[in-house]
């Protein structure tokens, strides 16, 4: 099989999953601007994700969020999807938007908010028991603001107590994906602030615990990824959340701030062994000013597109380069496959799938926007918190 031919096979296999609050309402801390057409509950949100798959052909599964998207009969739900040819995803836990969870949430000081967010925890793997879903995919706000607020060891050890508990009464077939953070909202310590942190916690758990690389959770001049390698290199990279910031944590649509990292972390992945169902390629994103579902097709070509110049990386001329120490030639072979057009491979990928070679094209000419502005009309509108 030539290279050609194997980076559109391995292409037709990609899966990304899409989240389901990235079709509601968000903003900034200053402003949620609301949009025509939003969805108001998760069904319609299963309905627009419908839509991203049907264009993209790679966006079989929808991410939830408890209790953002909670119901009252998740097998319902989980039916529904199957209807409109999606299927449920990873199901995100929300320890930081009760006022119990001010000082903390499974590292609060109090035993009683302790035992309330290991509770909900508990509550999100009944819901993945009830929708098929295999991930219990859990960030968490903890942290502190001042020098002395609480104790920095204590919290870990509260967060290894309840996070064991959690992993106990996971099934068979689920895992716990544990993502880091390095600050915000907490500015004094944060208590899961990076990868190393999480790794530790997983190791300790076990082979269901493993780490979500979030590409928008490190600080500036952060290499993302060699810290992918060292995670696949120790079988603990579970998934991704993608999205993209230029100076903190923005949420912004994948590959806009830095195409060439997305691309560089794609080889990395395909490199380890990491394209593979057991690493899940999740968007995790905030549409704050434009418009959701195309936003969303767009950051799904987007990695589409880096997956593309990563499997086109001449991997034996790369190691020969490499091992005769040849610095400029190594780093041509990387950029020749990186300043590639890959986008009439991808079309011509889609063709053989049997879809349209331009989705943000077909989408507009479906009508699909203009039916959900005058269709989604009274009620209330999902967006943070709902």
């Amino acid at each position: 099989m030539t290279e050609l031919a194997a980076a559109k096979t391995a292409l037709k296999t990609q899966a990304v999953e899409t989240p389901s609050w990235a079709y509601g309402n968000s903003g900034t801390r200053f402003k949620v601007f609301a949009q025509a057409g939003v969805p108001r509950n998760p069904y319609e949100k299963l309905d627009d994700a419908a839509k991203v798959h049907e264009f993209t052909g790679v966006a079989p599964t929808v991410a939830l969020h408890i209790p953002w998207d909670k119901v009252d009969d998740y097998a319902a739900l989980a039916k529904h999807a199957e209807q409109r040819g999606v299927r449920l995803g990873a199901i995100n836990s929300n320890t930081f938007q009760d006022d119990d969870y001010k000082l903390g949430s499974i590292c609060h000081p109090d035993a009683s908010v302790r035992r309330k967010a290991v509770d909900h925890l508990l509550e999100c793997v009944d819901i993945m028991d009830a929708t098929g879903s295999a991930d219990l995919k859990l960030w968490f706000a903890d942290g502190t603001n001042y020098p002395g607020q609480d104790d920095i060891r204590g919290r870990q050890d509260r967060l290894a107590e309840g996070l064991a508990e959690v992993y106990e009464r996971l099934g068979e077939g689920q895992r716990m994906l544990l993502e880091y953070k390095f600050f915000e909202p907490a500015f004094y310590t944060t208590d899961v602030p990076d990868w190393g942190t999480a790794y530790a916690h997983c190791l300790k758990l076990g082979p269901k615990a493993q780490v979500v690389v979030d590409t928008g959770h490190h600080a500036p001049g952060t290499n993302i990824e060699f810290i992918v390698a060292t995670l696949l290199r120790e079988g603990k990279l579970g998934a991704f959340d993608f999205n993209s910031r230029f100076y903190a944590d923005d949420d912004l649509m994948v590959g806009a701030a830095d195409p060439f990292q997305l691309f560089r972390i794609m080889y990395e992945v395909i490199r380890g062994g990491g394209f593979t169902p057991e690493v899940a390629f999740m968007l995790d994103q905030c549409h704050n000013i434009e418009a959701k579902i195309p936003a969303i097709i767009r950051s799904v070509m987007n990695v589409q597109e880096a997956t593309a110049k990563a499997l086109l990386v001449d991997g034996d001329a790369l190691g020969a380069a490499q091992a005769s120490g040849d610095v400029l030639e190594a780093n041509a072979v990387v950029m020749d496959a990186y300043n590639t057009d890959v986008r009439p491979l991808l079309r011509e990928v889609r063709e053989e799938m049997g879809l349209d070679p331009e989705p943000m094209a077909a989408y507009r000419r479906c009508g699909w926007a203009e039916k959900i502005v005058a269709e989604r009309v009274g009620g209330q509108q999902a967006g943070w918190g709902a």
